[in-house]
């Protein structure tokens, strides 16, 4: 009989699977369709501040809920909110206003960091506390198949937008999520995350020192990727490179896929078989050796050296790099997080992520539009340079 742990690691897993897909589906959906409908780059940027600015919220606030309620309702909820954010577009085209469309992400927003925050919280209460190894590799195994999923919901997104239409696209991944849902309420533990712990509500902030300074090396890592991935990268690639929104979409797709798969193999890289468990001093060293890749690029296509393949290229190799970060950095908050409560640091660790995440969402549509992509490449070299400071205070 398969263990029971193992068991309820592979339906959070699964459940979290199919969120991830549909949510880069829909990501992909609404970049494609509004900028096809004129709206400008930092119009489509403000479409997600919403998404963004709820997912700072949520997962300060949904840490301590959680920690009350457990796992399994906050990971429930946050599949039936995204059914909700979806069933919202499917109004005609007219009501599709900038508003209304950041309401609906809003509600997407709150699901998405949910699910998120539920998942991830979940792997520490099933993993013996003696075994970080296992640990790593759990935290490691979710979050680059999220990411890849979540690159094949990019291509997905632009797929179903050539075939379905916006409006068939959404209602497809409703429906789809109204089954994942129903089976993820009938086969998750529904003790999941229930402590006899409940936290006040003073408690969402973090005491912790080290997953206080692991969410500030958070936010400014995540703000180097957005600040030109999100809106300028896509964007750059239409008006500029005159791609199609399929390869655009395809593009997008496989660097995702990519980025989920190192992250998958992040363990092997940095040695875990060896015995080498990362540290503060790992996340220090690989911030270092993406320190200097957006500025590279960023010189190739100012001087139009071979700018396509410098883009194209430099974006993977940016990828796999900033892939072994986000890994390290997945395992080390889980590792941080005590027991008792752990979707309270945990929570309060991605409130930092969301955050990174607005504040490169909107920097990437404003200094796009006024000053280029290659001052976004600039601007995500500083935030990266920030990173590795904080990190050099992290526990070794």
């Amino acid at each position: 009989m398969m263990d029971r742990a193992l068991q309820q690691y592979l339906v959070v897993t699964a459940s979290y699977w199919a969120f991830t897909i549909t949510d880069g589906a829909l990501r992909m959906l609404v970049v494609l369709f509004f900028h096809n409908l004129g709206y400008s780059p930092l119009e489509v940027a403000t479409l997600f501040l919403l998404y963004e600015f709820f997912g700072i919220v949520t997962n300060l606030f949904g840490g301590w809920l959680a920690a009350r309620v457990g796992l399994n309702v906050t990971m429930q909820v946050g599949l039936f909110l995204q059914i909700v954010s979806l069933t919202m577009l499917l109004v005609d085209q007219s009501m599709l206003t900038v508003l209304y469309v950041m309401v609906a992400q809003a509600l997407s927003g709150i699901a998405k960091d949910l699910n998120k925050m539920s998942a991830k919280s979940s792997i520490k209460l099933l993993v013996p506390g003696d075994a970080q190894g296992q640990l790593y590799r759990w935290v490691a195994i979710l979050t680059g198949s999220k990411n890849t999923l979540k690159g094949a919901g990019f291509f997905l997104g632009a797929l179903l937008l050539a075939w379905l239409g916006f409006q068939g696209a959404v209602a497809l991944m409703a429906i789809v999520l109204v089954m994942v849902l129903t089976l993820s309420g009938l086969l998750l533990d529904k003790n999941l995350g229930k402590t006899l712990y409940k936290p006040k509500f003073t408690e969402i902030f973090s005491k912790s020192a080290a997953v206080n300074r692991l969410s500030a090396a958070r936010l400014f890592l995540f703000g180097s990727r957005d600040v030109w991935f999100v809106v300028a990268l896509p964007v750059y690639l239409q008006s500029q490179l005159h791609w199609h929104h399929m390869q655009v979409g395809m593009m997008m797709a496989a660097w995702i896929m990519g980025y989920g798969f190192v992250q998958t193999i992040a363990p092997k890289i940095t040695g875990v078989e060896r015995g080498n468990v990362p540290d503060g001093k790992t996340a220090f060293e690989w911030s270092i050796a993406l320190c200097l890749l957006p500025l590279v690029i960023a010189g190739g296509l100012y001087f139009n050296i071979a700018a396509d393949y410098v883009l194209i290229g430099g974006l993977l190799i940016f990828g796999a790099v900033f892939a072994v970060n986000s890994s390290v950095h997945s395992f080390l908050i889980v590792s941080y997080a005590k027991e008792e409560g752990v979707s309270l640091d945990v929570g309060f660790y991605y409130m930092a992520n969301a955050a990174g995440r607005l504040l490169g969402t909107l920097l990437s549509g404003v200094v796009f539009q006024w000053y280029g992509l290659e001052a976004c490449l600039v601007v995500s070299t500083v935030f990266i340079f920030i990173t590795s400071i904080i990190s050099i205070k992290l526990p070794r």
